[in-house]
């Protein structure tokens, strides 16, 4: 049976438009485009800014391109910690983050809770961090960070650049820009594209400290380091041969999520959220493994099944919906449901119907 949806949280559900896009891409030549060429400038621009918009990223802030988020977590740290960074850690991707600065030689510490758990709401961090660390939708867990959370780090420790991991929740979050220095994700997840491109979003104090670090005698990278993004991109350029087709692709969806509007998506996503977890609650089987409201994700929705995991997989995979794994010591007893602006209220409205029925 061909598929009707895939949940998996990432590469998850393509956009139902990128197959037309990439028809569009192949007969214009798109990737076979010189990334030096006025063509690929274009795409850069149209790109760029049309994330700018859809994001509503402020003046100040400039969008760079990367092969993956973990890319990106090692070009951070290279880039705007010298000695010392924090890490709040409640998952496998955020203690990643972690673990990269610390095989960086960084001096590095972290606050961890247990899986699916939230944060104390006034956690103690040092005064003296570069850059706090934090993820804002945890892939593995299904927990997500409060904007409040988020943005008690600008007043409490205003020299630290505040990182968030945003891969798998934007489009959804509408971020204060304010309260942050530098967010990043993949296309893969939010924006329904295939893998193999991730969006670095910082600010002019992230491009200050990479220029100190490198004049101070930090090494802060080669190609991907920021002052040489930055170069780049003034001329709507990247440093190296990109991916052009995946930058090209991106445009397009962002275009297409502009007509939507960035606000219809959001309450998409929250009434898709919403019926899922009622039908969880509901279940005498299965129960959302988040337990507390306000951090309970909206785009990674993590289902606690027990012994029942494998059956209620099985049962779904025949109905054409196709749920993601839990993950690591989870695996096989949990799985998630992605819940990205690429599944439909009607994808979202038949899986939850058959989970009602799963007996």
């Amino acid at each position: 049976m061909k598929p009707i949806a895939h949940f998996a949280p990432g590469p998850s559900q393509l956009y139902f438009t990128v197959e037309d896009h990439v028809r569009t891409a192949f007969r214009d030549g798109i990737p076979s485009l010189a990334h030096r060429s006025k063509e690929f400038e274009k795409i850069f621009h149209n790109t760029t800014e049309g994330l700018k918009e859809l994001l509503g990223i402020p003046p100040g802030f400039h969008v760079f391109f990367a092969a993956s988020a973990t890319e990106i977590w090692e070009r951070s740290i290279q880039n705007l910690v010298g000695q010392k960074s924090f890490h709040f850690v409640n998952g496998a991707f955020s203690n990643r983050f972690y673990e990269i600065a610390k095989q960086l030689g960084k001096h590095s510490e972290k606050i961890e809770v247990p899986f699916g758990q939230a944060f104390d709401s006034n956690p103690v961090v040092p005064a003296d961090m570069e850059l706090i660390g934090l993820t804002h939708n945890e892939t593995s867990t299904g927990v997500s960070l409060t904007m409040e959370f988020i943005n008690q780090f600008r007043n409490s420790h205003p020299n630290a650049l505040i990182s968030v991991d945003a891969v798998s929740s934007l489009p959804y979050p509408a971020f204060d820009y304010s309260k942050i220095d530098s967010v990043f994700f993949s296309v893969q997840k939010g924006f329904g594209l295939p893998a193999g491109l991730s969006v670095w979003i910082v600010n002019e104090r992230c491009m200050a400290k990479a220029e100190q670090l490198l004049s101070n005698g930090h090494g802060i990278g080669s190609y991907h380091s920021l002052p040489f993004y930055l170069q780049n991109a003034l001329k709507n350029q990247t440093p190296e041969t990109p991916n052009v087709l995946g930058i090209y692709l991106l445009s397009k969806v962002v275009e297409d999520f502009l007509r939507r509007g960035v606000q219809t998506l959001r309450k998409e996503t929250e009434y898709k959220a919403a019926i899922l977890y009622q039908a969880m609650e509901n279940h005498p089987m299965i129960s959302a493994f988040v337990k507390e409201k306000n951090s309970k994700s909206k785009t990674v929705i993590v289902a606690h099944c027990g012994e029942h995991t494998g059956r209620l997989a099985t049962y779904l995979e025949n109905a054409g919906l196709h749920p993601g794994d839990g993950y690591g010591v989870l695996k096989k007893m949990q799985l998630r449901f992605a819940n990205f602006p690429a599944h439909s209220k009607e994808q979202f409205e038949l899986l939850v119907d058959s989970i009602e029925k799963f007996k």
